[in-house]
């Protein structure tokens, strides 16, 4: 199914544009040819795009990084509401992977920082954003084994700073891009050991723009030629440095209803689903093909298209797609805390 756009080029305020364009250019430059990445190169940038956690709130969120393995250099940086009325209620969790096609970016990149002070906010939820080990250093299964031990984590543990309103109960796993794939692979993978967790529920997920793909081209991915943040030839190379050698893009963790695909349909604690879909996204055809594959699989699922919106819009408060998105994600949750807890 093609997009509604009525032209292949986004229009973008300028300033957007060079942002993207900067973070674009460090990252080319950085993929070498051979699938690995130069991190020095990326480092010397850090001092710019990395921000510190702040326990003194900023516009009614203080946020507090939580060790959860210094071996594995897993973190998690914790957003919480302290304005008086969100201390007095019980707020969700919103368990956070974020993007960056699984060698990029990390919860304190800014953009990602900015993105969960706002959901925390405006839903408002106790959001978790769990940094995970990258590729290609590290590749398939590690950031699922790591997504899932961060979960168990915060299930075993209450760790220091952890608010007590925090319910637990009423966890969403959520993440855009390749963080839309990791938590969908982290919901199969709780969905399947269930049993095994004490006090943390998910009762949703939301994947924004999932990073999903396969060997075919799709309508999407050949039309959607000139838009920012995505192509062919980035994809390619980031599946190429996180599969296993050897293996092709049909492999379950990209082709996720593809020919090589677990069946889900025994996973009767699947969360409910909402997937967000961007009409400038090359990526398109495979988010709506894992939303028709759930429907198929028997687990509720709900749609949004957001006819104008190019792959990682929400990284842009001004863009007019990222509120909306934010509202949405807020009915959801509200829409499925409210069913959990009858």
């Amino acid at each position: 199914m093609g997009s509604s756009s009525s032209s292949a080029v986004p229009v973008l305020p300028l300033h957007i544009k060079m942002m993207i364009a900067c973070q674009s250019i460090m990252t080319d430059i950085s993929r070498r040819s051979n699938y690995t990445i130069n991190r020095s190169f990326l480092n010397l940038f850090n001092y710019f795009v990395i921000v510190s956690p702040n326990e003194k709130p900023i516009e009614g969120i203080k946020a507090i990084d939580i060790v959860v393995d210094p071996s594995k250099n897993l973190f998690l940086r914790l957003f919480t509401p302290t304005d008086k009325t969100s201390s007095d209620q019980t707020l969700p969790v919103i368990f956070y992977f974020h993007g960056g096609g699984f060698s990029f970016c990390s919860p304190d990149f800014f953009l990602y920082d900015s993105f969960c002070r706002s959901l925390a906010k405006n839903i408002p939820a106790v959001v978790v954003s769990a940094n995970y080990r990258l590729s290609p250093e590290y590749r398939f299964p590690t950031q699922y084994e790591d997504g899932l031990q961060s979960l168990r984590f915060l299930d075993s543990k209450f760790p220091h700073g952890f608010p007590a309103n925090a319910d637990l109960s009423r966890c969403f796993l959520a993440g855009d891009s390749a963080g839309g794939n990791l938590a969908h692979h982290v919901a199969v993978r709780y969905s399947a050991e269930i049993n095994d967790f004490r006090v943390l529920k998910v009762v949703g997920l939301v994947a924004i723009q999932p990073f999903f793909g396969g060997d075919e081209r799709t309508e999407s991915e050949l039309r959607l030629t000139n838009v920012p943040i995505v192509s062919v030839e980035k994809t390619d190379w980031q599946w190429k440095a996180f599969l296993p050698e050897g293996t092709d893009r049909d492999h379950e963790a990209v082709n996720v209803f593809g020919p090589n695909s677990g069946d889900i349909s025994g996973l009767s604690k699947f969360p409910v689903t909402l997937v967000v879909i961007g009409g400038f996204d090359p990526l398109q055809d495979w988010q709506r093909r894992y939303y028709e594959g759930l429907k198929r699989f028997g687990k509720e699922v709900y749609l949004v298209e957001y006819p104008k919106a190019i792959h990682f819009f929400y990284g842009f408060p001004e863009l007019i797609e990222t509120s909306l998105l934010i509202n949405e994600m807020k009915k959801f949750i509200e829409n499925i805390s409210s069913k959990s807890s009858n």
